[in-house]
């Protein structure tokens, strides 16, 4: 669905699509800030 709405976006220039798309990849990713923070609560040691 992700690709699709994008698809139609860069198709059509439509901000509705455009705003679907965001809307759709924030509830399947959560928005950005909480993704940063879930990687930074990775304890890895780092060689």
């Amino acid at each position: 669905m992700l690709d699709f709405t994008w698809n139609m976006f860069k198709e059509t220039g439509s901000i509705d699509m455009y705003l679907l798309f965001k809307e759709i990849q924030i509830d399947h990713h959560g928005p950005v800030e909480e993704v940063a923070e879930d990687l930074a609560d990775v304890n890895f040691p780092i060689s």
